[in-house]
């Protein structure tokens, strides 16, 4: 059986980092121009050297995203722009514009073209006709139940590639297709300036009571109506591993590498063990408590049962639920003790969890802790700051430092 790839979001350099070294086999980025995703700092030319030298010394990939709706001066720059993308070994460009699609073709062809999910992909004769263009694969629309993606799989040559999102946020509009944040405070989700203006709270008023505000009422606090529950699709992995999907995507680059590294861990450590025994596989429970140790709307398995066209997208509040907080993340290995880069507060007779890139896992109730200049502090208040703890093991740099709140 070809293995699947688990491709991760990388907001910037030590996101991508983070990524690799907790099993992605590849990572999607976006550069300071033409990238869906505005809120995060994205890569600089420098930094994305830098990423691609980072993945391909590891033998994995980066993908750099080209996916917002292009305009005329957008275009103008493109090709230079992929020319260079080509230079520096980017494994491929992801693009939902068909004027891109063909420029880019031309500028630098022989750089591997991926299809974006705001290409709104949700039939086969779809696929196949960016597959003729020349696209090497396609990202499905995260609208599509799994008949609908199997019988894509089975009506399209094997040749393409089909890659699907399996974990994270939902938009409420086929894939981005939406005008709302434009509408409403001028930024363009089509654009990557997106201000989730579906998750904000709404309430109903009577053309003849200006003023009078009427919650559609779900419960005391109002009602969310565009709201989407986030997406996670772990206990369905067999089905989609075996089912031809090329590559299982995780949503979020503007997730912080905590986020990143939690997720891809859970995603990696299911697909290794079905892989290794596909006839005997059952979900883990350490990979759902894992997921559920990020900040994140309630799961829900978005269209891929049904679920979303039976039970609506809406959730009853646009509330994070954060049971879990990042303590600090480790940056330089100390033996004797957790040497970490402090992120929230915590402080003497708070528990500690420690993951590390290698998989291991240490609890930790802290009984001292030291200031980068060797005193003995009670607690490490917020902002930044380097934290000695002394404890046995081995914590490499990107260890994620956790604890429950």
């Amino acid at each position: 059986m070809k293995k699947a790839e688990l491709l991760a979001p990388a907001g910037d350099l030590e996101c991508l980092k983070t990524a690799i070294l907790y099993g992605a086999d590849a990572v999607y980025i976006g550069g300071e121009e033409f990238s869906m995703r505005t809120a995060c700092d994205n890569f600089s030319p420098e930094n994305m050297k830098a990423g691609i030298d980072f993945a391909k010394e590891r033998d994995k990939k980066v993908y750099v995203a080209l996916n917002v709706i292009m305009r005329e001066r957008d275009m103008r720059v493109l090709g230079e722009y992929v020319q260079n993308l080509e230079k520096i070994g980017a494994d491929g460009v992801i693009v939902s514009d068909l004027g891109a699609f063909g420029l880019i073709r031309e500028a630098a062809p022989g750089l591997p073209i991926h299809v974006s999910t705001q290409a709104n992909i949700t039939n086969a004769e779809t696929a196949r006709a960016w597959h003729r263009m020349g696209a090497e694969r396609v990202v499905l629309a995260r609208e599509l139940t799994r008949e609908e993606v199997y019988a894509i799989r089975k009506n399209t040559p094997e040749s393409l590639e089909l890659e699907m999102f399996v974990h994270g946020a939902m938009c409420v509009s086929y894939s981005g297709r939406c005008l709302l944040s434009n509408y409403m405070v001028g930024r363009d989700a089509n654009r990557g300036d997106c201000a989730q203006a579906c998750r904000w709270k709404y309430t109903l008023m009577e053309e003849q009571r200006p003023g009078e505000y009427m919650p559609v009422v779900e419960n005391e606090r109002g009602t969310y109506v565009f709201n989407a529950k986030d997406l996670c699709l772990l206990e369905f992995l067999p089905e989609i591993l075996s089912g031809g999907i090329s590559s299982l995507k995780i949503e979020g680059r503007v997730k912080s590498e905590y986020y990143v590294a939690t997720v891809v861990r859970a995603y990696r450590q299911e697909m290794d063990r079905y892989y290794e025994n596909p006839e005997t596989y059952t979900l883990s429970r350490d990979a759902l408590e894992m997921v559920c140790k990020v900040s994140h709307r309630r799961y829900s398995h978005g269209f891929w049962d049904g679920e979303a066209k039976k039970n609506g997208q809406i959730h009853e509040s646009s509330t994070y639920i954060r049971e879990y907080q990042v303590a600090g993340i480790v940056k330089e290995e100390e033996p004797g003790y957790l040497r970490l880069s402090q992120r929230n507060k915590f402080s003497v007779g708070d528990t500690l969890e420690v993951m590390t890139p290698d998989g291991r896992e240490y609890i930790k109730t802290v009984t001292e802790m030291y200031d980068e200049e060797g005193n003995a502090v009670e607690s490490a208040p917020h902002p930044t700051q380097t934290i000695r703890i002394p404890m046995e093991g081995q914590f490499p740099p990107y260890s994620m430092v956790r604890r429950k709140i």
